[in-house]
Order: C-alpha cells, then structure tokens, then sequence
C-alpha cells in the first residue's frame, strides 16, 4: 500500500509532498520514536493524536485513523537515516521544527526520559536539519506547556 509513496519520498530527487503525504510522513516519524524504547504505549498513541489533532485539525477519528496509517507506514519505512533525510529534503524547514517539538511531546508523553530516544532524536533533529540548538529550544517550548 505504501510503496509508492515510500518510493516517491526516497527518489534521489522528491518533490515537495502534498500536505496529506508529508502528514502522514511526518506521523510516521512520530510512531519511530515513540517505538524506540520497545514501550509503545497508550500515553505515546494519544499524544500522537492529539498532535495530529490540533496541527493539522483533524477529528479524533481522522487524528487515530492517521496514527493507523502511520505505524504501518513506519513498519514499513527505510531506516531512519534514509526516512529522515526524504523528509528534510520535501518538507519545509518551519514545518520540520514543529516537526521535533511534536517529537519532545510523544518522547515526554509517558513522563519518562529514555537515554534510546534522547539519542534518536538528537539523530533525527540533524538529520532533519534541525542544530541542537533549535532542538533544545523546541524542547524546552514543549517542557513548558
């Protein structure tokens, strides 16, 4: 089902994604870390649709039904080097700092810091583009709330 989009996204040269592309993409992203402790829970399933909801103004409904298609599509994905590197290269760089704030939420959403997603998401923000800086900053916005 998604091999042509995984194959659209990793060409040696993609285009910019459909909204609805880079949304399910980036909820993919959302799923990788959230599995990379081996726990992935109910807290971490929600705060993903809760994020789906309110950024991209989806129903509960539509928010899980994504989420759906994003764990598949995760399953599926390349490694995170190649996932990432697609996404920095047809996602536009304002979206992909919103990108690593959603990625502290579902990282904090089970209340614990794992040392396998601290450092996976410091892999993700360079590979997205995003210096350690701007990642920290995002954190702390997402600390904040």
């Amino acid at each position: 089902m998604f091999a042509d989009f995984l194959k659209r996204l990793t060409a040696p040269d993609p285009a910019p994604l459909p909204d609805t592309d880079a949304r399910l993409a980036l909820t993919a992203l959302l799923v990788r870390v959230a599995r990379t402790d081996g726990d992935y829970d109910e807290s971490e399933k929600a705060r993903i649709d809760r994020i789906a909801t309110t950024r991209y103004g989806l129903s509960p409904f539509e928010a899980t039904k994504l989420r759906s298609e994003a764990e598949t599509l995760e399953s599926e994905a390349p490694d995170t080097v190649r996932f990432t590197g697609a996404i920095k290269d047809s996602v536009p760089y304002e979206d992909r700092i919103g990108v690593i704030e959603a990625l502290w939420e579902v990282v904090l959403a089970d209340g614990v810091r794992e040392a396998e997603e601290d450092a996976l998401l410091r892999l993700v923000s360079k590979l997205l583009g995003i210096n350690d800086r701007d990642s920290a900053l995002a954190r702390q916005r997402v600390t904040k709330e």
